[in-house]
């Protein structure tokens, strides 16, 4: 079996990362890429009463079970399905169930820390470090944390005050030199977006077998 690309894509909260992950899944297709995101793998907090879990420092790398995120990913590259945790970000819990992840020709490890881990980094094909400005990122948050998560305006803010910015610039921030492309403006950079689709074909093309004469 070939072995499968892996594309690490990292950035801050709300800097398009998504948006680039998406203009990839467009460009390639679903059925050629698993994708394996880091928020999956927060740790389980059901063991705490539910404030607590609410004060809980999910920016920090210790919030993460990065080693089964590596042996999920080491699973997927040896050629085997893997079953990904599925959480809950309203309740602060992991679900009983999972998602079952095949295979594929390209793995995309996304998330705000995967290029501040080495357990993860040196899996890595292509480095991306998504980029935008602290006020974008802010303001994108709070429209996810309102709509998706259902929280309040005051605890998005609190957060961020308290956890995100910090862990933001002690971690994610210097991760950004890790990077193999640095897309600023988010997942608005058309350039960039295009080269970064133009090496993975390439390195896909690279990694197909020859046809037979």
């Amino acid at each position: 079996m070939l072995r499968p690309v892996v594309i690490g894509i990292a950035g801050g909260s709300g800097s398009g990362k998504t948006t680039v992950l998406r203009r990839i899944l467009d460009a390639f297709g679903p059925e050629r890429i698993a994708v394996l995101d880091h928020d999956a793998y927060y740790v389980d907090l059901s063991h705490l009463p539910f404030e607590a879990r609410t004060r809980f420092n999910f920016d920090h790398p210790d919030a993460l079970e990065t080693r089964l995120m590596r042996a999920h990913l080491d699973a997927l590259l040896a050629g085997q399905p893997i079953e990904k945790p599925v959480y809950n970000f309203t309740t602060h819990t992991r679900e009983a169930t999972t998602q079952t992840v095949w295979p594929r020709p390209v793995i995309i490890v996304e998330g705000i820390l995967v290029l501040a881990e080495p357990l993860l980094r040196e899996r890595m094909d292509i480095k991306l470090f998504v980029d935008a400005d602290d006020d974008v990122r802010l303001m994108r948050r709070i429209r996810r944390d309102l709509h998706e998560r259902g929280r309040t305006i005051e605890s998005v803010l609190a957060q961020y005050e308290q956890t995100v910015r910090p862990m933001h610039l002690e971690f994610v921030e210097p991760s950004k030199r890790e990077a193999d492309v640095i897309i600023p403006r988010g997942g608005q950079n058309e350039v960039a977006i295009e080269m970064v689709l133009a090496r993975i074909e390439m390195l896909l093309q690279q990694a197909a077998p020859a046809a037979a004469p």
